[in-house]
């Protein structure tokens, strides 16, 4: 059996291997499942929603998140910063810097300073899944080692757009990545751009529809 990958919507997803359910960012979708890890990428709302957190939590769910997201989340949570990961049974943590560096606020305050928040890279049944959280195109992209799968924000304003995303993505040379965090806009500019210069396959979901990584 592959690993399965859902988009919920937004940047929510749940990955589906070795028998447990690794909840990331939950916000928009459905939540029936219960979480045995729940990764949270940063405090804004869409991203660390308690009432959604607590929905999947259980007695046993292990929620990883920044320090600032804690007070928020409430509970046993543990920590990662940029470079430090976690090993939970046959699945392991990192996390991976995640900011902004060209999409600003006001002049000077980007939307996702650095320190701000982070994205993840798991590793389970010998595949790596990256999920890049809210950030732009960064530097730190270039060193990220081997990515089978990659889910990369693509909505622009707050993170990457469509052209800086296929940039990221021919950077990191997954096996395949999936845009999220679109807002309304469509990820065709980012499919063919990506598929016309490389064999990487670009796969863009519908909110409730599920990727297998074989």
């Amino acid at each position: 059996m592959g690993l399965s990958v859902k988009w919920l919507g937004h940047a929510s997803f749940i990955i589906e291997a070795e028998g447990k359910a690794i909840y990331i960012d939950p916000y928009e979708g459905e939540y029936t499942e219960k979480a045995d890890i729940t990764l949270v990428t940063h405090s804004h709302h869409d991203h660390c929603d308690p009432s959604k957190i607590n929905k999947v939590r259980k007695d046993e769910t292990i929620i990883i998140s920044p320090a600032e997201c804690v007070p928020k989340i409430g509970g046993k949570v543990k920590t990662l910063k940029p470079g430090e990961r976690i090993t939970i049974g046959n699945i392991t943590v990192e996390a991976t810097e995640a900011y902004n560096c060209k999409r600003f606020r006001s002049p000077g305050k980007p939307f996702h300073p650095r320190g701000h928040g982070v994205g993840y890279i798991i590793t389970v049944k010998g595949k790596t899944v990256y999920h890049a959280g809210d950030t732009d195109f960064i530097p730190e992209m270039d060193n990220l080692g081997k990515v089978d799968l990659a889910l990369l924000p693509s909505g622009d304003t707050y993170t990457m757009d469509n052209s800086d995303a296929a940039k990221a993505t021919l950077t990191i040379k997954p096996q395949v990545v999936i845009p999220m965090h679109r807002w309304d806009t469509d990820p065709t500019e980012l499919k063919e751009s990506v598929e016309a210069a490389s064999q990487i396959r670009v796969v863009t979901l519908k909110p409730g529809q599920q990727f297998t990584l074989e």
